[in-house]
């Protein structure tokens, strides 16, 4: 009897291992046919072959690829059909005007021309752009347009703390409610796990419109955790919009005990860029409540006066392109003098790091402003496995030291300067839904370029010879960081 048991129990493990094999080998194959980076490819391969069993979990919950299959779609929008109609006249209309924007400009046409078509980013040239500096420049200027917001109030973050910060919103924003103004609120469900029912149903309890981008509960968890709402932008009126690195948390005010101050950049627009970011909210306001946001009070499209140049380019696993990626791309290989980069996490995908070498070995002055202490582990160690090439192609790359380097800035040529919420990491460029403000205007560069040059003075400059010397442990900590990237 025991040697029949004995044969079935081997038979019922064989069928078992060959579905196991089958299983594995068909997800891999599934993952192959994606097309993917190569690197994303084999990575993924890698990772199901060698931990098949927790790598097809961690393949369900966070590899599958939406760009192609489009997690929702902005169709049917008709402000966003609006702002296509007036990008394709103004695609039609650029090479004959282009000029009359000045020589610096005009070295800028095909990066202007690109966002125009990979991402319908009007060109809006009537804009006031004030940069802001940390929290303490920044929360006080959004809380006093905020006060005075006569019509509406649209607000979208990554994450609203439960603190000082986050309650002093929620106040303000209550109160304006029952002036009646229209405020509307969409917070990503991840990045504002914490935040409490109790703070969202004061809101809803004063006539705030609030919901959540892709809520992530047990079992819809599966494949849309990974593809986070990044934004972190505020439209008041039609009129004044914020786009940038802080969210609304105390943190970005008073900085955490183990990094220290919180360093960002925000900027304040007033214009028609604000349109750009009304279109952004009204895409995702949609997708979260089926409400069309199409009334004329809430685009702005007439210009009044001339101003500064900006266009409002976002890009998430919904788009067509990776419209800020190829931004970031074009703007780095077409650089004629400098390249200026602050970014929390340096994990650039094959072309912009190939970008970066190419233009510090051609001869432009290439910087890269890094935060010495991170908030994260494995983010952090895979950013320093690239410096080492970097810095023998010519880049130079700074740590700096007093606290958080959290801002997302690129500024080149003295005339273009970016500034939102992508970081220069595969998550910003591939994954999570972004927004940026590409800025063509030599005073904000200026005004950027200041700033920049005060943290690189209080930063250290890494050295190639010093670098080298990092124990074998912390590289081998880096490359296995590295290869783990393309997946987080």
């Amino acid at each position: 009897m025991s040697i029949f048991f004995t044969y079935i129990g081997s038979h019922i493990q064989g069928i078992f291992n060959l579905i196991y094999i089958i299983t594995v080998v068909f997800i891999a194959v599934f993952i192959i046919l994606e097309n993917r980076s190569p690197l994303k490819t084999v990575s993924w391969v890698l990772v199901i072959l060698l931990l098949p069993i927790a790598g097809i979990i961690f393949y369900m919950f966070f590899g599958q690829e939406y760009r192609k299959k489009k997690m929702f779609s902005h169709k049917g929008l008709k402000n966003i059909e609006r702002i296509k109609e007036i990008t394709q006249k103004q695609l039609n209309k650029l090479p004959a005007n282009i000029g009359s924007f000045g020589h610096d400009i005009y070295e800028k046409r095909h990066l202007i021309n690109l966002l125009m078509a990979n991402d319908n980013a009007f060109l809006s040239d009537n804009n006031e752009v004030t940069v802001l500096k940390n929290g303490d420049e920044c929360f006080p200027s959004i809380f006093q347009a905020i006060e005075k917001a006569k019509h509406h109030i649209h607000l979208e973050y990554y994450i609203i703390g439960d603190d000082k910060i986050g309650n002093q919103l929620r106040e303000l924003l209550i109160r304006k409610a029952r002036e009646g103004v229209e405020v509307r609120v969409i917070y990503d469900d991840v990045g504002t796990w914490k935040l409490s029912k109790k703070y969202i149903r004061s809101l809803k309890e004063a006539g705030v419109m609030i919901d959540c981008f892709i809520k992530v509960r047990f079992p819809l968890l599966t494949s849309k955790a990974n593809y986070r709402n990044h934004h972190k932008i505020i439209i008041i009126d039609g009129e004044i919009g914020f786009v940038g690195g802080l969210n609304m948390a105390d943190r970005y005010l008073y900085g955490l005990k183990n990094l220290g101050i919180w360093r960002d950049t925000h900027l304040m627009i007033k214009g028609t860029g604000t349109v750009g970011l009304q279109s952004v909210f009204a895409a995702d306001w949609y997708f979260v409540s089926k409400e069309l946001l199409n009334n004329k009070d809430y685009f702005h499209t007439s210009p009044k006066t001339k101003g500064k140049l900006v266009q409002i380019v976002s890009s998430g696993p919904d788009s067509d392109w990776k419209s800020i990626s190829q931004a970031y791309l074009l703007a780095i290989s077409s650089a004629q003098e400098k390249v200026y980069i602050a970014t929390p996490y340096l994990i650039p995908n094959t072309e912009i790091n190939s970008a970066l070498k190419i233009a510090a070995l051609s001869g432009i002055d290439i910087r890269i402003l890094l935060p010495e202490k991170s908030d994260t582990i494995i983010p952090s160690w895979s950013t320093k496995s690239y410096i080492e090439e970097l810095l023998y192609s010519g880049v130079k790359i700074y740590f700096y030291q007093p606290g958080f380097m959290h801002s997302k800035l690129l500024m080149v040529d003295g005339i273009f300067s970016s500034v939102g919420s992508a970081n220069f990491d595969l998550r910003s460029m591939e994954t999570n839904f972004e927004v940026n403000a590409m800025v063509y205007d030599k005073e904000t560069f200026n005004t950027l370029e200041s700033q920049y040059m005060k943290d690189l003075s209080q930063s250290r400059e890494i050295i190639l010879s010093e670098w080298k010397q990092r124990s074998k442990w912390e590289k081998i900590k880096e490359s296995f960081a590295r290869l783990l990237s393309p997946l987080l």
